[in-house]
């Protein structure tokens, strides 16, 4: 069921610049932000999530940053929920909402209202997976998606065992996919606009190059090593891009220098997956930021106004 609640959206590959557009935005339309980013909710992994600082928000209030221990499962079900009950408290208090992320199934499922009420479970089929992926690895279990579900094959990354094995677990449970399960409406609950920020690859791929030797600069390594010798290795949320390939190192198995490497490698493959994504899961009104970002907001301005004029905002 749809609403006249306007609600913007910012997407993108990382380092892209979704959260200095997002500042900038959201301080112009008097809005607060929501993070769309599967990550940041985990308290003590800041760096390696290139988490907004209280500096970098300059006033404007973020919601769903720093919310779970690493420890903690966190689901597409959980951000839907906790976003939904967000952006109905930023629009009670007559401020703007914005969901501002790169994690494409999380955004999607607020625009579309996925309903995960009728998704079972079954446990014993969800441990043989996970034995299974134990002995073998988690690329021989992400095969296995190959067949049965191209699309999740595509969009999940082998690592993230978790949703792997429950995208198996859905099809073996209906024969269909996680989406087709899901129930997306065809249309947006809210009066969304959704805006993608682009960029030219080579440009995008020197600043995410540039970002990880930052993140190392500002102490990644310091940061993944506190949460190894907190006990927290075999969490779902240490298999991601950042975590996975410097745990590596401190547990000896490279070195410094592959493990930057392989960062680097993986965060550019990461953002060429968020692009395929966005481009053929969502309606979106693009703007490339590879040269002139000033002009690129005011274009961005000039399409809000134009998209949200009966709101006068």
């Amino acid at each position: 069921m749809e609403n006249n609640q306007p609600l913007i959206v910012i997407v993108g590959p990382t380092a892209v610049g979704k959260t200095a557009t997002s500042i900038d935005l959201a301080k112009q339309y008097d809005g607060e932000v929501i993070s769309g980013d599967s990550m940041q909710v985990y308290r003590g992994m800041d760096v390696g999530t290139a988490k907004i600082t209280n500096q970098e928000m300059d006033g404007v209030p973020h919601h769903l940053i720093d919310i779970k221990n690493p420890d903690e499962a966190f689901s597409v079900a959980d951000f839907q929920s906790l976003a939904k009950k967000a952006i109905t408290e930023i629009s009670d208090k007559e401020k703007l909402p914005f969901i501002v992320g790169g994690t494409g199934l999380y955004v999607n499922s607020i625009i579309y209202d996925y309903d995960f009420s009728d998704v079972k479970e079954d446990r014993a089929f969800r441990d043989r997976l996970d034995k299974f992926a134990e002995e073998h690895g988690n690329d021989a279990l992400h095969e296995q998606l190959k067949l049965i579900d191209p699309k999740s094959f595509q969009q999940l990354h082998p690592n993230n065992r978790r949703r792997v094995i429950r995208a198996l677990e859905v099809y073996h449970l209906t024969g269909k996919s996680v989406t087709e399960e899901s129930h997306q409406a065809q249309r947006s609950i809210y009066d969304a606009k959704v805006i993608g920020l682009t960029m030219d690859r080579d440009v995008l791929y020197d600043r995410i190059n540039l970002r990880v030797d930052l993140m190392i600069n500002e102490g990644l390594v310091e940061e993944v090593k506190h949460l190894y010798e907190q006990g927290y290795e075999h969490c779902q949320s240490m298999q991601a891009i950042g975590y996975k390939e410097i745990l590596e190192y401190i547990k000896g198995n490279v070195t410094k220098e592959e493990a930057v490497s392989q960062l680097k490698q993986n965060s550019r493959r990461f953002a060429k997956r968020q692009l395929t994504w966005f481009r053929n899961k969502m309606d979106i009104e693009w703007f490339d930021m590879t040269s002139d970002e000033e002009k690129s907001l005011k274009e961005i301005h000039h399409f809000l106004k134009e998209s949200f004029n009966k709101y006068r905002i």
